[in-house]
């Protein structure tokens, strides 16, 4: 385990491709959800897990993901030292991702995430079954990265992705499905719209 205190100056700066993770449970800790969220743009990835919490399916998850992303943006993870990081070898051996574990209690050492699990949570609040279907958490995080939430910038973070400097366009057909998708549920397809629990 690596400490937040050996982590990369570039990776604290807010480069590109500079992540911080956790995980949001759902009702009775029985269901869980991975929430990344790139530091310099703000991009959200939410991404279910159907094993809950367990750290075997968590690091399968996160390097099916973090394969899928051009090799520039996995820079560093930071994590808190939760059961569920046990395999971040793994991850790092898979992906050549390094992860960093931010000290016991300490949330502010990963405010970015923090900032963005409470957004999380006007869709998904606490007490409430996470969704296993993923296409449901893609456009909650779609409708997250179409908002602008950087304090001094008006640019949505899926437009500042798409957009770094050295790359051009670094996206690469990730988009995920927009509000008003259908999904199918027992058999009967329906048109799925967004609402913010406020």
């Amino acid at each position: 385990m690596v400490s937040i205190d050996d982590r990369p100056d570039d990776a604290a700066m807010r480069v590109h491709g500079a992540w911080e993770g956790d995980l949001i449970m759902g009702q009775g800790n029985k269901s869980a959800a991975a929430t990344l969220v790139e530091r310099n743009s703000r991009f959200v990835i939410i991404l279910g897990l159907p094993d809950g919490k367990q750290s075997e399916g968590l690091a399968d998850v996160l390097i099916d993901r973090f394969n899928d992303l051009p090799r520039h943006l996995r820079g560093s993870l930071t994590w808190d030292q939760g059961t569920e990081m046990a395999n971040h070898a793994k991850l790092t051996i898979a992906t050549d991702l390094p992860v960093y574990f931010a000290h016991p209690r300490s949330p502010w050492e990963r405010p970015t995430n923090e900032n963005t699990n409470g957004l999380i949570r006007e869709y998904l609040p606490k007490g409430v079954e996470i969704p296993s279907n993923q296409l449901y958490l893609y456009a909650i995080a779609d409708e997250l990265n179409d908002n602008p939430t950087k304090p001094s910038d008006s640019t949505p973070p899926e437009k500042s992705w798409k957009t770094t400097p050295q790359q051009g366009s670094c996206f690469h057909g990730l988009t995920p499905p927009r509000p008003g998708f259908e999904i199918e549920a027992n058999g009967v397809a329906f048109q799925h719209w967004l609402i913010p629990v406020r």
